[in-house]
């Protein structure tokens, strides 16, 4: 058994949903693989991105089948109302479902291939030479996402894509399946940044600064929010590596 939903712009890609096991199964361009996997592949002469989720564990096969979204899913409803909100984000194609048992097991979102420079993540690591000036416009970008109440519950390092353009930078969201719409407060919005841990403390303070100028917030408050969401992270993650040390 299976469910899908298909773009209504691109109503040819049907049959390469249908088919999009084997599809995936034979093409060799991965792009990322952990718990989930991205590939790119070619359909009706077009660029895409197809992710595959990992089959979910029975507790979450039942909610997902009977309670909440799955991810897929998600993906593809929170990809249209970015895309009606006017944020960039790979334009969505269509997802399919697959049930065994009555439940949710595999899953596919495919959307077009976004070309793109580098990810916020070089930009932090000082791998790009105008990185204070991406910083600025990333935390101008941020503030914008956020007054039209956009919340992205997995904002990281890995899942802003930018482009140079003419005049600026274009960044892109991805990894998008966990978001919320909601408003956003001032300081609250600061806190959306606590996936981010700078290679320069300095990259939060620039980041902090030009979110408190645009929302009117206090500079020395705004840093001191940032700043501790990255201290925290810090300390979250070396804790894991001494669990994970003790445990080898």
């Amino acid at each position: 058994m299976h469910k899908y939903i298909l773009n209504q712009k691109y109503p040819h890609f049907e049959n390469n949903l249908l088919n999009i096991k084997n599809i995936f199964k034979n093409s060799q361009e991965s792009i990322h693989k952990a718990r989930n996997e991205l590939k790119i592949v070619e359909l009706e002469g077009i660029k895409c991105v197809v992710k595959s989720f990992k089959v979910p564990h029975f507790i979450n096969q039942i909610a997902y089948t009977f309670c909440r979204e799955g991810k897929a899913k998600k993906s593809y409803q929170n990809a249209i109302k970015l895309m009606e909100l006017g944020v960039n984000t790979p334009e969505p194609i269509g997802i399919i479902e697959f049930f065994e048992g009555g439940l949710l097991c595999e899953s596919y979102f495919i959307s077009m291939y976004e070309p793109y420079d580098f990810t916020i993540r070089e930009v932090f690591h000082h791998k790009v030479n105008t990185y204070a000036e991406i910083l600025k416009e990333f935390a101008a970008f941020t503030y914008s996402i956020h007054q039209k109440g956009v919340w992205h519950t997995d904002y990281s390092l890995g899942n802003i894509l930018v482009t140079l353009e003419k005049e600026s930078f274009k960044f892109s969201l991805v990894d998008i399946n966990r978001m919320q719409f909601k408003p956003i407060s001032g300081y609250e919005g600061l806190k959306n940044f606590n996936k981010f841990w700078a290679k320069d403390d300095n990259d939060l303070v620039i980041i902090a600064k030009e979110y408190a100028k645009l929302s009117n917030l206090d500079e020395t408050k705004a840093i001191e929010i940032v700043t501790n969401e990255a201290k925290f992270l810090e300390a979250k993650v070396n804790l894991k590596r001494k669990i994970k040390g003790q445990n080898k």
